[in-house]
This record gives structure tokens, sequence and C-alpha cells, in this order.
């Protein structure tokens, strides 16, 4: 399925990938595109004028049924989730947005959507592969035997083996995605849903402005990981969504950083050194993830290439003006 004249519905446009995915949608020359989010329009995070923008409660399956009628194609975004600190914090609300996922997968079947793109999450995979800090890159088959993440990652591996049976038993066709660590412009960067990038970009940025010239790192900052730019995650999941690819693939940088080389490369851009005060009592996750791209790249000819510093330096930009013209994060 192409996504030039198609009618597209993404799912969880509020949010910080789906804003960007209608973005991405729109250039690539989508017919239409309706975007759905539970959250009132002033707490979107882009709002696209030309969208058929639309506020409903996909935890709903009337909902779902209203949203995808007449889209060719829909991309599972929604979520109720953020970073390492609001996931193992609220296991349960992330695992309650199994009801959005199985009301849209149910809705897409009886509307007659042709394919559904479904974002999982690399916290499917087992957490007896992620223990030390040099890690194994994880390939696609080391979600099994099953041990994700509590809570966040048990909801992404079953709705992925939903996908799976609804193709099964349905001829449902769906596209999913294992995300690594997004990050980027037009993202939560304070409040307790941000990820490590934006959250380590507004403390080096806090520390310069005020003066404190030090910083609170959760953890050792030995823990190991890939980020992934945005730009790079709507290419990947517009090529995936485009692609014959029926099983869940990574979709994540295998550029692989320290924390502590994670905050080198924000103090580097803000032009300040700071003092490390390490917090062992923070949530922190798994010690080391990285992710293998040798299955992305033998179907698609492609990975994830915007290295570290070439993003953080877009997204500390972003995040300074916000700081400064004094925006709440959302």
């Amino acid at each position: 399925m192409r996504i030039r004249e198609a009618n597209l519905l993404v799912c969880g446009a509020g949010g910080f990938i789906g804003g960007h995915l209608v973005s991405k949608l729109f250039a690539m020359g989508a017919r239409s595109v309706r975007a759905v989010d539970i959250k009132p329009f002033a707490e979107w995070y882009q709002i696209h004028p030309g969208a058929d923008n639309r506020i409903l409660d996909l935890q709903l399956r009337e909902s779902c049924l209203e949203a995808a009628d007449g889209v060719d194609g829909l991309f599972q975004l929604a979520a109720d989730m953020g970073g390492m600190g609001f996931i193992e914090n609220h296991k349960a609300l992330c695992m309650l947005t199994v009801l959005t996922s199985t009301h849209m997968l149910l809705a897409a079947r009886d509307t007659g959507v042709k394919r559904v793109f479904y974002s999982s999450s690399a916290c499917v995979y087992n957490g007896e592969k992620q223990k030390n800090y040099a890690v194994v890159p994880l390939r696609e088959e080391d979600a099994y035997p099953a041990m994700p993440e509590d809570g966040y990652g048990w909801e992404k591996l079953f709705t992925e083996r939903m996908c799976r049976h609804l193709y099964e038993d349905f001829g449902l066709e769906s596209r999913v995605a294992r995300f690594h660590n997004v990050y980027g412009p037009w993202g939560t960067w304070m409040g307790g849903r941000e990820k490590a990038p934006a959250a380590i970009a507004r403390k080096v940025l806090e520390a310069k402005h005020s003066g404190s010239q030090q910083i609170e790192i959760w953890g050792d900052g030995q823990q190991t990981r890939s980020f992934m730019y945005i730009d790079d995650c709507t290419r990947g999941v517009a090529e995936i969504f485009e692609s014959e690819i029926r099983e869940p693939i990574n979709l994540g940088s295998s550029q692989l950083v320290t924390i502590n080389q994670l905050v080198d490369i924000a103090e580097e851009i803000a032009g300040v050194r700071l003092r490390r005060r390490y917090n062992l009592s923070a949530p922190k996750g798994v010690n080391g993830r990285n992710s293998d791209n040798t299955l992305l790249h033998s179907y698609l000819g492609w990975e994830p290439s915007i290295r570290l510093r070439d993003g953080m330096k877009k997204t500390m930009a972003w995040v300074e003006q916000q700081m400064l013209a004094g925006v709440a994060s959302k």
C-alpha cells in the first residue's frame, strides 16, 4: 500500500511522534490525513490545518469506529506513556492502553481498513538480555522467551501478537515497528513524561541559565542506550508501512552511548561543564539496550543514521527557545 493518494488516520496525532508523522504523510502526498487524539487541541504538540483534526477517546470502541470510517490505512500511535520515570511508576496506566489498541484494531477490521501500522517498543525485549552495559544489540527474536518491561512492555508485546493473529484470522494487514528511544523538537521536555535526551537537554540548559553548574543524573551514568532522531523515525514508519514486512522489526539508531556520554554531548553543545550528582535510587531502566538493524537494512537497504550530536543540537535549540519563552511542556 502506498501513502501517496491514500486516506490515512493517525491515532495519537496530538503527541510528539504523531504530530511529526502527520507532516510526513502530507509531504509524501497523502490524499487526506485524519488526526485524532484524546487531548484538547490546546494540548496538542502540533496541529496541522490541512488535517481532519478530531478529539476522540480511542479507549471507546465507538470512537475508534468513527475515527477509522472511510480511511485506507491507519497508524496506531495512541498510548498512555512517557519516559522511564513514568512507565516504572504507572504500570497499570500503561497496560490500559490495550483498550485503545484492541478497539482500534477491531475498528480497522470492521470498517475495511486495508493496512495498520502499530508502534511497538524496544521495551518488549527480554530483560535478561539487557543486564550488561556492553549490551549485544537486540535482534527481533530476542523478545522471546517473553520477559518484557513490566506494564508498558507487556502491553506492547500483547498487541504485537494481536496484530499477527488478526492477520491470520481475518486478513487484516499490519506492520509493526519496535521504536528505540525517539527524540527531537516538539516533544515533552519536562513534567515527568520526558525521555532521557529531552530531560538531559533541559537539565543542562537549566544549569547553564541558573548558574548552578550541576546536574542530577538518574542511575550511575553508565547505562547504555541508542537514541533515534524524529526525522529518522518518521521516515522509517513510512517505509515500513509501505513495505511487505509482516513481522515486528526494530526501528532505532545503532549508535550506542552511555548516559554520561549523552550528558557530554549536551554540555558541549551548551558550552558548559557541570558537576554531576548521581541519583542511584531514581528509575534508570535496564543497564544496556541497543538496536540490531540487520533485518531492517536487509528489507529496506536503510537504517536510522542521523548522528546523536546533530539531533541533540536541534533538540536543545528548541528546548532552550521554549524555556526562554516561558512555555510549559505539554
